[in-house]
């Protein structure tokens, strides 16, 4: 018998959605597409690549975590005000993320909401748009890394907590209480991801979709039997994410809405 804890936490009888994000519900990595966005506006900002490429190449080597480099990299956001940075965000959002997203993914969101799952956003990147992009999209629950953003942006923004990636996903979703505890797999669940990361969140739905796969998860899926999605993307292959990241992160990416 359950104890009554594990009674009183919440159940979806008509099941859940678990989304993932970057590269999932757009073929970019968000912090560097908004990186991007921030750029173009103010050109200014590339200083911050003084200290974030030696940094990274140090992180290429392990010396620096991910965790870490999550901080470095958000440094481009140095000294801009918290209301300013939100109407960035907003307008982020109306413009450049609304042209990128995949169809045949919101087609997804979409189908779930419709069939009654409770839809769950579920992503490493920043707390501060992933709430914005989960109110856009229509999602009942979102979670991110939690940055802080104080007022005015710091040098290096504090995270509270880990970083929402692989395992931590499901942690996460099981301390706010959005899913019952267990290993799952969730009853009448679908999750979406195009990680290897995400392996963990996968397998947590009775039925996963991939994203673009990679090897490694190609073959997990296979094994899993989970379905795959390969929707339109400016790029080929894995080389030409990580150009088009750099690319980003340079704010060399062109705009599509000027």
């Amino acid at each position: 018998m359950p104890s009554s804890a594990e009674s009183e936490l919440p159940v979806s009888p008509k099941g859940y959605a678990l989304f993932d994000l970057d590269h999932t519900i757009l073929p970019f990595d968000t912090q560097a597409f908004f990186c991007n966005f921030i750029l173009h506006r103010e050109g200014w900002r590339r200083i911050y690549l003084v200290w974030f490429l030696p940094c990274a190449l140090l992180a290429a080597v392990k010396i620096f975590k991910l965790r870490t480099m999550k901080r470095i990299f958000s440094s481009y956001l140095v000294g801009m005000p918290e209301e300013k940075l939100h109407t960035y965000v907003d307008e982020f959002l109306k413009t450049e993320f609304s042209a990128a997203v995949y169809p045949e993914v919101i087609q997804e969101i979409e189908r779930n909401r419709e069939e009654g799952r409770l839809m769950i956003l579920n992503s490493a990147s920043p707390e501060f748009y992933v709430r914005k992009i989960s109110n856009r999209l229509g999602f009942d629950h979102f979670l991110g890394t939690q940055m802080i953003t104080d007022d005015p942006m710091p040098f290096l923004p504090d995270i509270i907590g880990p970083n929402n990636k692989h395992g931590a996903k499901i942690t996460a979703m099981i301390e706010k209480e959005i899913i019952p505890p267990g290993d799952g797999p969730l009853p009448n669940s679908w999750a979406y991801s195009d990680s290897s990361a995400d392996i963990p969140l996968l397998s947590h739905a009775e039925k996963g979709v991939m994203i673009h796969p990679g090897e490694v998860l190609a073959a997990k899926g296979q094994e899993m039997n989970w379905s795959t999605l390969t929707p339109d993307r400016p790029y080929h292959g894995k080389w030409g994410a990580s150009f088009t990241n750099l690319r980003q992160a340079l704010g060399l990416w062109p705009l599509a809405v000027k």
